[in-house]
C-alpha cells in the first residue's frame, strides 16, 4: 500500500457546533440527503457553495439521469479512479456493494482498471474513461461506440454532470487527503 501526499490545504473538519451558519445550512441538506456528515463533506463545507453545489447536481444524477443504480455507481466510480481519488473510490466502492447492487466483480474491475466482463457496462466505463482523459472531447468513433451499447446521447451528457459532481469531491478531496470514514473503510483503495 503506497503513502498518500499530505494534505495541502489544513482547515478543520467541521460539525454543526463548529460551523456558522451558512456552513450549517449546507451541513442541514447533507444531514437530510445522507443522514451524516461524512468527512468530505466537512471539509467542503468551508465553501459553503462547493458544498452546496455538489449535494445539488449530486441529487439530480442520482434522481434524474434516466441511468440504473449500477450504472450511476459504475461512472462515479470510474470517474473517481481516474482522478486518483482514494476517498471516492473507497465510498464509491462501499455503495457499489451495500446500495446500488453493482456485482462484485465490476466493482473490482473498476478498481483495479481491468476489462468488465459484462459487455455494456464495460462500454459505459470506457466512455467515461474516455472523457475524462480526453477532458470532454471523446472522438466521433468513442460517441458512436458508446451508443451501439445501448446509450443515449442523453446519457453522455448526464456522464458530463457525473464528471463536474466528482471533479469537486475529487479535487477536495486531494487538497484535503481527506480522511475515509470509518464505515468506508473495508473499501479502502489506493493508487
Amino acid at each position: 500500500m503506497s503513502t498518500q501526499t499530505p494534505a495541502l490545504l489544513n482547515l478543520p473538519a467541521l460539525d454543526m457546533n463548529s460551523a456558522n451558519t451558512s456552513q450549517q445550512a449546507v451541513l442541514q441538506k447533507a444531514l437530510d440527503q445522507v443522514g451524516f456528515i461524512p468527512n468530505m463533506y466537512a471539509h467542503m463545507v468551508h465553501s459553503p457553495g462547493l458544498l452546496d453545489t455538489y449535494l445539488y447536481g449530486y441529487s439530480h444524477f442520482r434522481d434524474n439521469s434516466e441511468l440504473t443504480p449500477v450504472e450511476q455507481e459504475v461512472i462515479f466510480l470510474t470517474i473517481s479512479r481516474e482522478n486518483s481519488c482514494h476517498y471516492c473510490v473507497t465510498a464509491h466502492s462501499m455503495l457499489a456493494d451495500k446500495m446500488s447492487g453493482v456485482p462484485n466483480e465490476v466493482t473490482q474491475a473498476i478498481r483495479d482498471n481491468a476489462p468488465i466482463d459484462d459487455p455494456k457496462l464495460a462500454a459505459l466505463s470506457t466512455f467515461t474513461q474516455q472523457m475524462v482523459e480526453s477532458r470532454g472531447n471523446p472522438t466521433a468513433n468513442n460517441i458512436e461506440a458508446f451508443l451501439a451499447a445501448g446509450y443515449s446521447q442523453r446519457h453522455a451528457l448526464e456522464i458530463v454532470l457525473a464528471i463536474a459532481i466528482k471533479t469537486l469531491s475529487n479535487f477536495s478531496n486531494h487538497l484535503f487527503n481527506t480522511p475515509v470514514d470509518e464505515m468506508f473503510a473495508p473499501y479502502l483503495w489506493q493508487k
